[in-house]
């Protein structure tokens, strides 16, 4: 069990995750549901963030419109997310209001009205989300780099969804989604901040115990993506001046032994990834890539993303191109640094330097009593709370052979995928 944690089950099958921090009175309380764009199917694509917008459209005995001035006025903040693998509701409350988050998060588990005039103002605002999104040309990179390594699995669409999906999709399309998915035994609660386990354990129980089980039925199962055996790459053109690199290389899930070593080999070659969605960021100018690109002004920037996903998902590493040089020249630089990478391992002092970054950028993300509570449900998803607990102790004992081990693993032409943007000189229609 882990220390300070109190971890528990109630007959409906809703997981509790409590941590008291006294640090500050504050609570903030999070509803994980293990569901997102990995859960849909074509046709639905983009539903779990459809439903998430609708789940503040309001409930019989919480109207839509009055929870943001009630939260606002108790002086706490509130919102959402949805990606590839879970759907998170949350609030930040002083500690002595709290009671009205937990009030919300109970009658919104099942009595989310769904009116049919709320849902077709929501996927209006959806619609105009994806057409702002498709004016972005690292958007439209992005997405079809993402559907070419992916042939099999969901991962291979955007959280968003299609736009033919969203015209289409019904308010029953989302009920049902809702009903599947959205339920105690599909769900954790977690809470961290200022309260007593267990008078918090026995409100939860009140307000959660009684709600119907509606333990999740088994969806359709998830197929594994099969291993590539090539190299793929992708052309977009559109308006804008501005060329863009996006490579990605497919890598395992958090929970596996080989995200630590890649965690390291991440921060050593384009700078440590925030593992966590409100994590800061910090200087990449001692990275390798910035070095070899940035600063021989072949990019304006460069960057990675890594995450923590439940299946094998992405490693990307995305750059600005210089309007001066073509993409490939930018990527023919890039594979140099790459190529020397796996020829010369890098050395124990760039290992020791990397991990004090990748270290750094966690801390930074898990400070606030929001943060804690963030990962006290989100390591659930993937893995566990001791994955957190450990991360920091994990990534440590990271050696350099094991570094070049992940790079000459994973780092390889046949296991990744290339998108060029190509810019044609025209602006972007507003």
């Amino acid at each position: 069990m882990s220390v300070g944690v109190l971890r528990t089950r109630l007959r409906n099958g809703l997981e509790v995750r409590l941590k008291e921090i006294h640090t500050a009175p504050l609570i903030s309380s999070w509803v994980w549901y293990r569901v997102g764009s990995r859960n849909e199917r074509p046709g639905i694509t983009g539903v779990s963030h459809l439903v998430e917008h609708m789940q503040f459209k309001g409930t019989p005995r919480f109207p839509a419109g009055i929870l943001d001035k009630a939260i606002s006025r108790d002086g706490g903040y509130w919102n959402a997310m949805t990606w590839l693998d879970w759907t998170a509701y949350y609030e930040t409350m002083p500690a002595g209001s709290i009671d009205l988050a937990l009030r919300l998060e109970a009658d919104r588990m099942v009595r989310s009205l769904f009116d049919v005039g709320e849902f077709e103002s929501e996927r209006t605002v959806v619609v105009s989300e994806r057409q702002g999104d498709e004016n972005e040309p690292t958007f439209r990179l992005a997405e079809e780099v993402q559907a070419a390594a992916f042939r099999v699995h969901p991962y291979d669409h955007e959280v968003i969804g299609h736009m033919a999906d969203l015209e289409t999709m019904t308010r029953e399309d989302l009920f049902h989604h809702y009903h599947t998915y959205y339920v105690p035994g599909n769900a954790v609660l977690a809470i961290a901040g200022d309260f007593q386990s267990r008078p918090m354990l026995a409100r939860i129980r009140e307000l959660f115990g009684n709600l119907p089980s509606r333990r999740r039925a088994p969806g359709p199962p998830i197929p594994a993506e099969p291993e590539q055996r090539g190299e793929k790459r992708v052309v977009v053109e559109g308006p804008g001046e501005t060329p863009y690199l996006d490579i990605a290389y497919h890598v395992p899930g958090g929970a596996h032994d080989d995200f630590f070593a890649l965690s390291v080999l991440d921060s050593a070659l384009a700078g440590a990834s925030s593992l966590n969605l409100f994590g800061v960021g910090i200087s990449n100018k001692t990275s390798r890539l910035y070095r070899a690109l940035v600063e021989r002004e072949l990019a304006a920037s460069v960057g990675g993303g890594l995450a923590a996903t439940i299946d094998p998902y992405l490693y990307s590493i995305q750059a600005t191109v210089r309007p001066d040089h073509t993409p490939e020249q930018t990527l023919q630089a890039y594979d140099d640094e790459v190529a020397r990478l796996l020829d010369h391992p890098v050395s124990a002092e760039e290992v020791a330097k990397a991990i004090k970054q990748a270290r750094a950028l966690f801390a930074y993300g898990s400070e606030s009593i929001t943060n804690q509570a963030f990962w006290l449900g989100y390591s659930e998803i993937f893995a566990d709370y001791a994955w957190f607990e450990s991360y920091l102790e994990r990534i440590t004992r990271v050696t350099p052979a094991e570094v070049h081990a992940a790079a000459l693993k994973y780092l390889i032409p046949s296991n990744r995928v290339v998108g060029i943007y190509r810019p044609s000189g025209d602006r972007a229609h507003a």
